[in-house]
């Protein structure tokens, strides 16, 4: 387990890079098992390096990853490279950077996953959930591409219906998913936001998510309409 500032940030299977501990993980994996389960070479950025768990777990199953973890803490990259066995580029590279300004300077259209698992203590910054940076990630994926954003939230979940408009106002296809005491606002728990411009809710989805060792549930794609009424949408502030 990595800490940071004392906070659970990495679970890594030294043993098993395929196994992955943390709930909200699990439900990435299985979003990305049936939206690109034929995908060859997988183009993966995680903004939030942290220990790469995702990464390493999504370098076992697909058969040519490229991916990029940014990490905007240059120790902490140098030592989950020295700690862990990660895999070597081109499969994974790591960028020290902030992550929207690593965003920008890839090529448009040409990412088939952006993670976002980036967080200061345990908020995600307030300019990675912006509608702004949404177009960001928006305009580098392909057009089957996939943007999955974690977050953590307590009842009643007013920063997660935020960031569900705000990435329902960039994107046509949303999606929820987490534990179902925590989307049904009775406790404080991770919520995973899939997006794509086309359909994310997949056959075998539901079924898959509530296969997990913790089943999840999950907001489909006319549901999260509701689920995101009436709340604000995250902007950047205006340029001083």
């Amino acid at each position: 387990m990595l800490l940071i500032d004392g906070v659970e940030s990495s679970h890594l299977d030294l043993g098993d890079p395929a196994h992955l501990v943390f709930e909200y993980m699990q439900q990435m994996q299985a979003v990305l098992r049936t939206t690109h389960a034929d995908s060859t070479r997988l183009r993966a950025v995680h903004l939030g390096g942290a220990g790469c768990a995702l990464a390493r777990a999504i370098d076992v199953e697909w058969p040519e990853p490229r991916q990029t973890a940014v990490e905007i803490d240059a120790t902490l990259a140098t030592l989950v490279r020295e700690w862990f066995d990660l895999p070597r580029a081109p499969r994974l590279r790591i960028r020290v950077g902030d992550a929207r300004t690593e965003l920008l300077t890839m090529a448009a259209g040409s990412l088939d996953v952006v993670v976002r698992d980036a967080f200061s203590g345990r908020h995600v910054p307030e300019h990675l959930r912006t509608q702004e940076f949404t177009a960001e990630v928006a305009e580098r994926l392909r057009p089957d591409g996939i943007y999955l954003a974690n977050l953590a939230d307590s009842p009643p979940l007013k920063t997660a219906r935020r960031e569900a408009s705000t990435v329902r106002s960039v994107f046509a296809h949303v999606v929820a998913i987490a534990e179902p005491a925590v989307l049904k606002a009775r406790r404080y728990g991770n919520v995973v936001l899939a997006a794509s411009h086309q359909p994310v809710h997949r056959p075998g989805l539901t079924r898959a998510l509530r296969s997990l060792p913790v089943p999840a549930g999950i907001v489909g794609e006319p549901e999260v309409l509701d689920f995101a009424a009436g709340a604000s949408v995250f902007t950047d502030p205006p340029p001083q």
